[in-house]
C-alpha cells in the first residue's frame, strides 16, 4: 500500500473518517524485547527469561506492552508522510487496551484510521484510531487513540 502524503492541515481533513493505511509486518525477537528490558529498568520474567516462561501460560516471553506501544512513530511513517511541518510533538493517548500478548517472534503491524482533526490556533490535532495487528491472530495486541500535533510551516 502506498503512503498517504499530506502537507498541509487541508490535505488532512481530506481524510477524516478514513483508514489510512496499514504498515509493513515488523517482528518482535527476544533481542527487541531485551533491549527494552534494558532502557526500561522492567526485567520481569516473562519477557526475559526464556526457560521460565516455558512453564507460563504463554509458553514463552512476551514482550512488554510498552515495547509495542513505543512502535507507533515507526510504523506510522511507514503509513503516512508529513510533509511541510515545523514540529511533531505525541499529545496524549487514550483508551489503550492491550488486548493479546505479543510472544517472541510474532510479528506485528499497524492499522490507523484518521477519527478527528481540529485546529488550534494553527497547530493540526491529529486524533488517530489505532490497532496493533499480530500477524495470524484475530485479536489484535492493543487498541487506542493517539493525539499528535502538528505545526505545519
Amino acid at each position: 500500500m502506498a503512503k498517504v502524503v499530506i502537507g498541509s492541515h487541508a490535505e488532512f481533513e481530506e481524510y477524516i473518517g478514513q483508514e489510512l493505511g496499514v504498515s509493513e509486518y515488523l517482528k518482535i525477537d527476544q533481542e527487541r524485547i531485551n533491549a527494552f528490558a534494558e532502557a526500561t529498568i522492567d526485567h520481569q520474567w516473562i519477557h526475559t527469561n526464556p526457560e521460565r516462561a516455558a512453564e507460563s501460560a504463554f509458553g514463552t516471553t512476551i514482550a512488554h506492552g510498552y515495547l509495542t506501544v513505543s512502535l507507533l512513530p515507526y510504523l506510522w511513517e511507514q503509513i503516512a508522510e508529513i510533509n511541510n511541518i515545523k514540529m511533531m510533538i505525541n499529545y496524549g493517548i487514550e483508551k489503550l487496551k492491550f488486548n493479546q500478548p505479543v510472544k517472541v517472534n510474532d510479528e506485528v503491524r499497524l492499522k490507523v484510521k484518521l477519527t478527528s482533526l481540529a485546529d488550534l490556533r494553527g497547530i493540526t490535532k491529529c486524533q488517530l484510531n489505532v490497532k496493533l495487528e499480530i500477524k495470524d491472530n484475530p485479536k489484535p495486541a492493543f487498541s487506542g487513540e493517539f493525539i499528535f500535533l502538528y505545526h505545519f510551516k
